[in-house]
């Protein structure tokens, strides 16, 4: 059955149309996602991050490391229920709306080619973060989603990407958004 998504303006409004996910992909038609980062403080007072290790059959970046928890917003579903619902599928974790903290929108426009097919994203994505102090046991993944999931040090994981010393499809700017938003959180 195919998942229907709202076409959306630059800014992520919708505009009244929707498309099918394989046809978004495929030419490129703007829609949205939500990033939810969660983080934990260690016992040296440093920032963990989580980890999604993606599932090998993925469609787009299998194997890769990834956001905590992500996911294509469904046409008609706002950002923060539609980021609840996938941290729910993907990693059996609840959360209530306040919890969320608001890192930021990011605009991403990404060309590939997975499995020889041609894959054209372009996303407008609303970016997260959630404090859970969970052990990767303590996780129930959606296992046609997720292999793994990892808990790094923030700094170390924004040193991996930058050296590309881990297989993963993060992006440094949203890394970034995530820290900053982290950051600000504990001094409150």
């Amino acid at each position: 059955m195919a998942e229907y998504l709202d076409i959306v303006d630059e800014n992520g409004e919708p505009t009244g149309k929707t498309v099918d996910r394989e046809t978004a992909h495929r030419e490129g038609i703007r829609h949205r996602t939500a990033h939810l980062w969660l983080l934990r403080k260690a016992a040296d007072g440093s920032i963990q991050v989580l980890l999604q290790k993606r599932c090998s059959t993925k469609s787009s970046f299998p194997g890769c490391y990834d956001i905590s928890s992500a996911g294509h917003i469904p046409a008609g579903v706002d950002y923060i229920p539609s980021a609840l619902r996938e941290l729910e599928e993907e990693l059996g974790t609840t959360a209530k709306a306040d919890e969320l903290i608001y890192c930021g929108t990011r605009t991403i426009r990404a060309d590939e080619i997975f499995f020889g097919k041609e894959f054209h994203d372009r996303q407008v994505s609303k970016i997260f973060i959630l404090w859970r102090d969970i052990d990767e046991d303590g996780f129930t993944l959606q296992r046609d989603e997720v292999d793994e999931v990892r808990w790094i040090g923030l700094d170390e994981c924004i040193n991996a990407v930058e050296n590309d010393t881990i297989k993963h499809c993060i992006v440094m700017e949203e890394l970034l958004m995530v820290k900053r938003a982290a950051e600000a959180s504990l001094a409150e």
